[in-house]
């Protein structure tokens, strides 16, 4: 099915790499390719409040305070597993580094400030808590032990399994350091899918054994819009393509054949979300789509400083689309299991922007480290969890400074996050999703006063604190770990269904073997696959992807680690 042009209907980091791929593998023009989009950075974010605030998502909500900065969150990255990623990022320049790549920037930043997280966990009485001992007993480290020794043939016994029901038996795992880090290091939440979490603890294997400190997380020199995203569209740009934004696809036209099930696209209907018109493009023969089918930042909404960030109930723009191309064929996969179910998948964050360093000087001293190395995650000091369990409260990131290339040298940027965002804070007798950036903030200084070994607690300097504030955006995301939500194998498509003659399936709501989803890994290899299948690049050529839990070393010292 090799063909010579493209459509890319979305301008995440999968139909970037898609469209790198086609150029360099594929020897395709780049002016032969389109992507149609709402914006231009996906889910890989960081922009100017300012800027974020004229988007699709919050153009209806209008804020009062638009300064500061705003990123709705970040990821973690890591060279030992994200092969494709670093793979896509030597292809391209460094948009702020002359003279190196994109993968060369962050190798080289990541060098000079390596993480080692001193404070990964923190709970009022005792301070920094040893995440080293992980609290498994004999019941915990058998049922971990058979999620890593599952082969992938055996991976379907747990389609539609939630974690919660996996260890249904076992409650005793939701109070272990190992479910407190590893909630919050990937995101995970009871409701979600235990077929996922069998895949984190394969390839994520290795990191079992370190996940205390996060020694084996590498990172961006700058949020990650600025260093993975800028340079994939300037360089995309320079090659011709074409990026047309501010567009949404709306419906499908395909092509009336005998066979239900094969698929070819002729035509799309979209709007232009700017003046509200309709459009029509047709697609010929020679023109395959790829398809970014969900995106956990959609719908996604902010509030400010003084406005909770508003609830926007829209099933999503890339979802909805999906949805769409379900209803004309059988074999797409299921796209309810992830975008109905919003208990399982919504989440609340926040960013702050102060004009001076007091708040983060604070947060250095608590936590006796510096930016840059903290995920720190406050656990409740009382039962928070409807099983009657202590959890935790909020997780911050504290980045290196500067996180945006136009912060100023006295601003500082801090960005965190409410996994279950319907709980209530303990400084602020509110539910998460209610609060204002303000609100947000004080049940932050709260947490972070439980914690504090003094001689003067920060709740002392809370109006210096407050005072420094340019602004704390909240935002509302009700898909952030809709990928993790629960599912069955079939229930996400595959990158190339069955029959498909120019429709392709790209990004974290694809099904790939092995693959984690949740990572520009899983993303940018779902571009790369797509790319050499309409291509005709041997799939030979694929970014060999390494498999840590069959490494008998790997595997014997994660072994150990659970007698820690």
């Amino acid at each position: 099915m090799t063909k010579s042009k493209a459509i890319m209907i979305g301008a995440g980091i999968a139909n970037m790499a898609a469209a790198v791929y086609l150029i360099q593998e594929g020897h395709w023009q780049g002016k032969n390719i389109t992507f149609y989009s709402l914006d231009d950075h996906g889910s890989n974010d960081g922009e100017t409040d300012e800027a974020a605030a004229k988007e699709y998502w919050n153009k209806n909500y209008p804020m009062n305070n638009t300064k500061g900065f705003i990123a709705r969150g970040g990821r973690m990255l890591n060279y030992r597993t994200y092969v494709d990623l670093m793979d896509l990022l030597s292809r391209v320049p460094s948009y702020t580094e002359k003279g190196m790549t994109a993968a060369e920037d962050t190798r080289d930043f990541d060098a000079r400030h390596r993480t080692y997280d001193r404070a990964r966990l923190m709970q009022g009485g005792v301070g920094i808590v040893d995440g080293g001992k992980l609290g498994l007993n004999n019941k915990d480290r058998l049922l971990l032990t058979k999620l890593m020794l599952m082969p992938d043939d055996k991976e379907t016994e747990l389609d539609n399994v939630s974690i919660a029901e996996y260890f249904a038996d076992d409650p005793h795992i939701f109070e272990t350091n190992f479910w407190y880090l590893w909630e919050t290091t990937f995101a995970f939440r009871v409701q979600s899918s235990a077929q996922e979490l069998r895949r984190y603890m394969h390839q994520m294997i290795y990191e079992f054994t370190q996940i205390e400190h996060l020694v084996g997380v590498n990172r961006t020199r700058y949020n990650q819009q600025t260093s993975i995203m800028m340079p994939l569209v300037d360089y995309l740009q320079k090659q011709g393509c074409h990026f047309v934004l501010n567009r949404r696809v709306l419906d499908w036209d395909f092509k009336d054949t005998p066979m239900q099930d094969e698929i070819t696209v002729t035509g799309l209907e979209m709007e232009n979300v700017t003046t509200g018109e309709h459009e029509h493009v047709d697609v010929d023969e020679d023109t395959a789509v790829f398809f970014t089918n969900g995106s956990i930042t959609d719908s996604a909404t902010l509030g400010d400083y003084d406005t909770p960030a508003p609830e926007n109930m829209d099933y999503g723009a890339a979802s909805s689309l999906w949805k769409k191309a379900t209803e004309h064929f059988y074999n797409l996969g299921n796209p309810d299991k992830f975008f109905a179910d919003r208990n399982a998948s919504e989440w609340v964050s926040y960013t702050v922007t102060t004009k001076n360093h007091l708040l983060i000087n604070e947060i250095t001293r608590i936590t006796t480290q510096v930016p840059g190395n903290a995920l720190n995650s406050f656990l409740s000091t009382e039962p928070i969890t409807p099983l009657g369990q202590k959890d935790v409260n909020t997780s911050i990131v504290v980045h290196h400074q500067p996180h945006f290339t136009t912060q100023k040298p006295n601003e500082s940027v801090i960005w965190g996050y409410f996994l279950y965002p319907r709980r209530r804070g303990e400084f602020v007798d509110k539910q998460y999703i209610k609060m204002t950036g303000k609100e947000m903030l004080e049940e932050l200084i709260g947490q972070l006063s439980k914690v504090d070994p003094g001689p003067v607690n920060i709740m002392e300097k809370k109006q210096a604190i407050l005072d420094s504030v340019i602004n704390c955006i909240p935002v509302y995301m009700p898909y952030a770990s809709a990928l993790f939500n629960n599912r069955a194998k079939s229930d996400r498509p595959e990158i190339i269904p069955e029959h498909s003659t120019n429709l392709a399936f790209t990004g974290e709501f694809v099904e790939q073997p092995y693959q984690m989803i949740f990572t520009e890994e899983s993303a940018v290899r779902s571009g790369e696959i797509a790319a050499y299948y309409f291509a005709g690049v041997s799939m030979d050529k694929l970014v060999k992807t390494p498999r840590y839990d069959k490494d008998p070393k790997t595997l014997l010292k994660a072994a150990k680690k659970m007698f820690e």
